[in-house]
């Protein structure tokens, strides 16, 4: 397989418009596409969702994972193209050149001879909260997800494999005030106002590196949104910010929930607006350590969070590793290098055909 059919096949994925919540047009290439590399048999689609492969196989099962859905678009757009190395569009590297990556390696391995099981999932709605994922009808429908042996999200990477993944909850924090005329303020109280010692002390907080298995993970906490009053020269009676809190592997949502009621204490009403676990890492995992080692480098800690974590809640082994990069995740003018493509394709053809 060249880096141009890679390239190529990248593409035309990306030129297919699949903004989450409208991932209907790419499901229906997926199916298309899927029916003739597949038997009828081994094709389970779950409204914009599918699972390829034979589900039940006396070889262990790794499945290769990848979201149809995008970021919106910029308002200035990026045209879908390929200049040299690059192939630029929106998806080019979050992920759709992964997903060509599992499409050409679907159609170029030999799945019934392999010494594993090759399942690919290709899934809706990843961009949104958790609960909304097409993840969770999946594994509902295809029960044998969750007896996979391996599992490889192929999340941006850079090329390298990363391992587990932070938490994250996202909060609404309310503060309350009484409206009064802005040229006589003292007869109200501004709810902005109550907000400026939190937020000085959220602007100040260090991260906090948090060591698990040898992998150093970051926990941080950021306003990421914030509305409030009614008019120009109206103090304002109500405001609302949205933070969001990254955690570290390990701790559970209980405790990152704690540890935001800490952080609050007490100046402002919260809730919980969306809640996502952190995921485990494997390193003991068989496919895990050879992955690496195929890779060329050493394994890195996943500062972001991906369905690893829901693989986690379900006790399977899984890693973070694709042929995006990470910085042009979601970015303007977001673009991926076709070479890392073909590396990509060239590290998962050898560890699907080496002997378990």
């Amino acid at each position: 397989m060249s880096g141009l059919s890679l390239g190529e096949r990248a593409l035309a994925l990306v030129k297919i418009p699949s903004v989450i919540g409208d991932e209907g047009a790419i499901a229906d290439h997926m199916e298309r596409w899927a029916k003739a590399h597949f038997p009828a048999d081994q094709i389970v689609r779950v409204s914009h969702s599918l699972v390829l492969g034979k589900r039940v196989d006396a070889r262990p099962t790794i499945a290769l994972v990848g979201h149809l859905d995008t970021v919106p678009n910029h308002p200035d757009g990026n045209p879908a193209r390929i200049e040299g190395d690059r192939l630029f569009g929106l998806g080019s590297s979050d992920m759709k050149g992964a997903l060509a990556v599992m499409m050409a390696l679907a159609e170029a391995l030999p799945r019934d001879t392999l010494p594993v099981n090759l399942l690919l999932v290709f899934y809706e709605r990843e961009e949104g909260p958790f609960q909304e994922s097409g993840l969770g009808p999946l594994f509902e429908r295809v029960p044998e997800l969750k007896a996979l042996k391996f599992a490889i999200a192929m999340e941006p990477t850079d090329g390298a494999v990363q391992v587990g993944c932070v938490g994250t909850l996202h909060a609404s924090l309310r503060f309350e005030g009484q409206a009064a005329h802005s040229a006589r303020p003292w007869q109200g109280k501004n709810a902005i106002h109550a907000a400026g010692s939190l937020l000085t002390e959220l602007g100040a907080r260090e991260r906090k590196a948090v060591i698990v298995e040898n992998h150093t993970f970051y926990e941080v906490m950021s306003a990421t949104l914030a509305r409030g009053g009614r008019a120009r020269n109206v103090v304002a009676d109500s405001f609302e910010l949205n933070v969001n809190y990254r955690f570290a592997p390990g701790k559970s949502l209980e405790q990152a929930q704690r540890d935001l009621h800490e952080f609050v204490a007490g100046r402002c009403q919260v809730s919980f607006t969306d809640l996502a676990p952190s995921g485990r890492l494997c390193g003991a995992n068989p496919f895990f350590q050879r992955l690496e080692r195929l890779s060329a480098r050493p394994a890195e800690a996943k500062q972001a969070w991906t369905d690893v974590a829901r693989f986690s809640e379900l006790g399977v082994d899984a890693v973070n590793f694709g042929p995006g990069e990470t910085a042009q995740a979601h970015q303007r003018t977001e673009s991926a290098s076709v070479v890392a493509l073909q590396h990509a394709y060239d590290t998962l053809h050898q560890l699907l055909c080496a002997s378990p």
